[in-house]
């Protein structure tokens, strides 16, 4: 029988696990031997809290970041840095990975959580006045160290996570990042916990008990809220696919391909999820628009093409009306997605010049009642030639560089699945997004105002 080949998250597991074993070495030779007492009280809190977390993105969120930022305040009193590591350590003992022999996720968070606490140890330890009972400064040289743990930790969660699911890291980033703003006070607490248990000694921990279940309560409405917002946008879709199955794949396709352009121009995590939003939902509109006129075979008059439009300022007044979605709203309007060269300038939102591009992109590669996908070299020529125009000339160049560098291709030839319509769509035909009509004699689109 062979031996399966180890694969690239193994490799990324055991390494974390041997650099982790390694720094707990290192910190046993120049750090003092830690207190059996607080040791055994703090890791039991630990293991304790790990096993009431949370999942969130597929990993789990608990308050066990709390107890080992407790931990370096009371090892720091110690001059022990392989106390806070052992304690950190604890934090990956769930039950779940246990029962299931899960060894990888073991030795991931063995080796993440005990280095991440150590980047805090030392962190604080570093930091003048540590050793101080003043809650102001407890309160300043708290946040460096609950900020060493957090980017040591995430920065190791994002890159197996990232690893194993074939996702981006900013898109990975981008699920952990608001649960910053839910960790940070805690950790500041974790410190304060500390403080106390130095000042009151091991009874303190009973008091220990109601923070841990405060904080998962937390970190549960947060997950609890996400997902409500998600079952609103599948339900608002599942609209969208009920009347009209295309509209629908377009709006996933359109969020796809703006989270590549979001991803190339650098936007933060929170933006690009609010990227994401906006592209999902900038044609819910459409729910109020006639099937007739969204799959007619010709073009459209200029009163059908005023109806559709109007789908924009329904798409706004929808999403205006939703809490969650109403920072997105404008991006459903094509009045804010119009390039002047000033935009940049003025601090112009970026997210509607992304989400026209998208739609347009898409639009072009995409067959319809009214014509044929058209290839990808012909959408890029178009959107390229609209730049500066129409389009924003560095979101233009972010989505041709994305997908480029991708290795992808969409449009004539590359579509993913073949409509069946009731008319067969011309291979030339209305354009869209504005952009005309594809002239067969010519292979080129005339910017005559066709259907949106």
């Amino acid at each position: 029988m062979s031996l399966r080949r180890p694969n690239r998250i193994d490799v990324m597991c055991v390494a974390i696990g041997i650099t982790a074993l390694g720094a707990a070495v290192l910190a046993a030779r120049v750090s003092a031997r830690p207190s059996i007492v607080p040791l055994v009280l703090l890791g039991t809190l630990s293991a304790f809290a790990a096993n009431q977390d949370v999942t969130l993105a597929g990993t789990g969120v608990s308050a066990s970041f709390m107890i080992t930022m407790a931990a370096v305040v009371v090892f720091r009193s110690e001059n022990s840095l392989l106390g806070p590591m052992l304690v950190g350590a604890c934090g990956a003992v769930l039950i779940e990975h246990f029962r299931a022999f899960d060894w990888r996720k073991v030795l991931f968070n063995v080796g993440n959580l005990s280095l991440a606490t150590l980047a805090a140890a030392v962190t604080f330890a570093t930091m003048p006045h540590s050793s101080s009972s003043f809650v102001p400064t407890l309160l300043v040289v708290s946040l460096p160290a609950a900020a060493a743990n957090s980017i040591l930790g995430t920065l190791f969660l994002t890159m197996v996570v990232a690893a194993a699911t074939g996702r981006g890291a900013r898109a990975v980033l981008a699920d952990y990042a608001p649960t910053y703003l839910h960790v940070y006070p805690f950790a500041v607490l974790g410190v304060f916990m500390g403080r106390l248990y130095l000042q009151i000694g091991p009874a303190s921990v009973l008091l220990f008990i109601v923070p841990i279940v405060i904080a998962r309560h937390v970190f549960k409405s947060y997950i609890d809220l996400k997902e409500a917002h998600e079952a609103t946008i599948r339900i608002l879709i599942r609209a969208l696919e009920a009347k009209d199955a295309y509209t629908a794949g377009h709006a996933e396709r359109v969020a796809r391909f703006a989270l590549y352009i979001g991803a190339e121009l650098g936007l933060s995590p929170m933006q690009l999820e609010r990227l994401r939003l906006a592209a999902l939902m900038h044609d819910v509109g459409k729910l109020i628009v006639p099937n007739h006129l969204l799959n007619k075979p010709g073009r459209l008059t200029a009163e059908e093409f005023a109806r559709v439009r109007e789908h924009e300022h329904v798409s706004v007044e929808i999403l205006s009306r939703i809490d969650f979605l109403a920072p997105v709203a404008p991006s459903a309007s094509s009045e804010h997605a119009r390039f002047t060269w000033v935009s940049d300038k003025y601090g112009q939102p970026i997210e509607p010049h992304i989400v026209a591009v998208a739609d347009a992109f898409d639009a072009m590669t995409s067959t319809r009642s009214y014509r044929r996908a058209l290839t990808q070299e012909i959408a890029f020529g178009e959107l390229r030639k609209n730049a500066a125009r129409q389009f924003h000339p560095r979101v233009v160049e972010a989505l041709i560089v994305a997908i480029e560098r991708r290795g992808e291709h969409f449009g004539a030839g590359y579509e993913e699945a073949d409509e069946h319509w009731a008319t067969p769509p011309p291979v030339a035909g209305t354009g869209s997004a504005g952009l005309g009509d594809l002239l067969p004699e010519a292979q080129r689109v005339a910017s005559d105002g066709g259907a949106a």
